[in-house]
């Protein structure tokens, strides 16, 4: 792992198309090489939305304002539309929530898998088919040829799971963005898909965008987090800072407001109705010192 932001963005704005309302504001993010950085908030906060405009997946109704998002160096918002999905094919992956919809079902799995090799890497379909069977195996799902012959709905949710896993870290991308990838999944295989992440992870040294509701699932994952409010970042820090001394109001609240599996009779402790008034503040000036600068 290195210091140097493999992704680095840097003042990024999106809002939707014709009533300019903002959906993020100014995000300021960096993930070194190596590293996992969290991206924690509520329902709606944006989360996944950073996520797809790194992809350049956002939805027709919204637009990027302002800002850069960069890949190595490069700022992706300044390539021709082609050049950038060739390039964020070749450096990205992404590691979607639901299983079951993220697979076509009407295609086995084998070639939900290979196609990236084939298309990427430009790799015949039988090198490609060896790898597939190579990486299921790293998954742990027994008997590859089977499962690479099977339709998704003959797997479990934790199998599909570990078959998106394998699929992100096909053609070795230098990031990947898991978009909640345990959250169709029942507890105790959560604890395992987390596991494995880690793990590949680490095998392969990836950058990771770990986008997540659950402040638990960061300290055991990540090395560093950011907590997103109504699109607008109010903290950054390294994960054991965080955890020790939160700096924000707003992250407090989050962090007592977790349940505690050291104590798993204590009550928990709603967001303050006073903590949530001051960070709408926070935004709604952020917001007006925008408007003023335009």
């Amino acid at each position: 792992m290195t210091d140097r932001p493999f992704l680095d963005i840097e003042h990024l704005t999106a809002r939707l198309k014709g009533s300019g309302t903002p959906l993020l504001r100014s995000v300021d993010l960096a993930v070194p090489a190596g590293s996992v950085h969290g991206l924690v908030g509520e329902s709606g906060a944006g989360k996944s939305m950073i996520g797809k405009a790194i992809l350049g997946i956002l939805p027709r109704s919204v637009e990027v304002a302002t800002g850069a998002i960069r890949l190595d160096g490069t700022d992706l918002q300044s390539l021709p539309s082609a050049e950038r999905r060739t390039r964020v094919g070749a450096l990205t992956a992404l590691i979607p929530q639901d299983p079951l919809t993220a697979l076509n079902p009407s295609r086995r799995i084998g070639p939900q898998i290979t196609d990236r090799l084939v298309d990427i890497l430009r790799w015949d379909r039988a090198r490609a088919t060896d790898r597939a069977r190579q990486l299921l195996d790293e998954v742990q799902l027994p008997d590859p040829d089977r499962i690479l012959r099977s339709y998704p709905h003959e797997l479990s949710g934790g199998q599909r799971q570990r078959i998106l896993i394998a699929a992100a870290f096909a053609a070795e991308p230098r990031l990947i963005i898991a978009d909640e990838p345990t959250t169709a999944l029942d507890v105790t295989v959560q604890k395992q898909i987390l596991r494995l992440i880690r793990e590949m992870q680490e095998r392969h040294g990836t950058a990771m965008l770990f986008v997540t509701h659950d402040l638990g699932v960061v300290s055991k994952v990540c090395q560093s987090l950011s907590v997103l409010y109504a699109g607008k970042i109010v903290e950054s820090a390294r994960v054991e800072d965080f955890f020790r001394a939160p700096a924000h109001a707003y992250s407090r609240a989050l962090l007592a407001a977790s349940p505690r599996y050291t104590d798993p009779d204590g009550s928990l402790m709603p967001v303050p109705e006073e903590v949530m008034q001051a960070v709408r503040a926070e935004v709604a000036a952020f917001d007006e010192g925008r408007a003023a600068n335009v």
